[in-house]
C-alpha cells in the first residue's frame, strides 16, 4: 500500500509538471495543445522517473541505463495511451478543455503505470 500511495505522488508531481508546462505552451506558443501536449508528457515522465526511482520502489539491481530504458519503455507505452485518449477525447469533444482531457487520459493511464513500473522497470532481478 505504501507503494501505491507514493507512487499516487509521484503521479501528482507528474500531473503537476504536464498541467504546468500544457498551460504555459498553448498560452505562451503557437505550438496548439497537441503538440503543447507531446512537450509536456516528456518532462513529466522525466520528473516522475526520478521520484519513483528514489522514493516509491526499491532500486531494481539493474545498471541505471538499463533500467532507465526499461522505465522509458513502460514510459512511452503509457504516454501513448494517455495521448491517444487525450487526442481522441479533443477531437470528439472540441468544446472540452484541453486540461479537462488531460485530467482524464492521466486518470486512464496511471494504472498501466503503476503496473508496469513496479512489475517490469523496478522489480529486482
Amino acid at each position: 500500500m505504501r507503494k501505491l500511495i507514493r507512487f499516487t505522488i509521484a503521479g501528482g508531481i507528474g500531473f503537476l509538471v504536464d498541467a504546468g508546462i500544457l498551460s504555459a505552451l498553448i498560452h505562451l506558443t503557437p505550438l496548439g495543445p497537441f503538440l503543447a501536449r507531446l512537450v509536456a508528457i516528456t518532462f513529466a515522465m522525466a520528473a516522475t522517473w526520478a521520484f519513483n526511482r528514489s522514493f516509491t520502489f526499491d532500486r531494481s539491481g539493474r545498471s541505471l541505463a538499463a533500467e532507465g530504458f526499461r522505465y522509458g519503455s513502460v514510459g512511452v507505452t503509457a504516454a501513448l495511451v494517455n495521448y491517444g485518449l487525450y487526442s481522441a477525447l479533443l477531437l470528439s469533444l472540441p468544446a472540452l478543455q484541453p486540461l479537462a482531457a488531460m485530467v482524464i487520459a492521466s486518470i486512464a493511464s496511471m494504472i498501466f503505470s503503476f503496473f508496469g513500473y513496479s512489475r517490469f522497470v523496478f522489480r529486482a532481478e
